[in-house]
């Protein structure tokens, strides 16, 4: 086991202190609930072996980094939000 090192401390000033506002969103605010529509797609096998092998190295599902994709570049090229 690594040996680490021991923090000391003193009771002398800090100095200027600037209190930070709190920036974190509260918990229930990081659950996102996007509405989604189940549908289906035919992709070639190629595209799903290249995803699944990506998101076994990822730890992740296959499927959620291709929404994560098409959602990219729906944002990206939707001209309705750059209006």
């Amino acid at each position: 086991m690594k040996k680490t090192k021991n923090s000391k401390y003193s009771d002398e000033p800090l100095g200027k202190i600037k209190v930070v506002k709190d920036f974190l969103p509260p918990p229930e605010k990081l659950v996102l609930k996007d509405e989604t529509v189940k549908i289906t797609i035919s992709l070639t096998k190629s595209t799903i072996d290249f995803f699944k092998q990506e998101a076994k190295r990822h730890h992740t599902q296959y499927q959620k980094m291709i929404r994560t994709l098409l959602d990219g570049y729906t944002a990206h090229y939707d001209i309705r939000e750059s209006a």
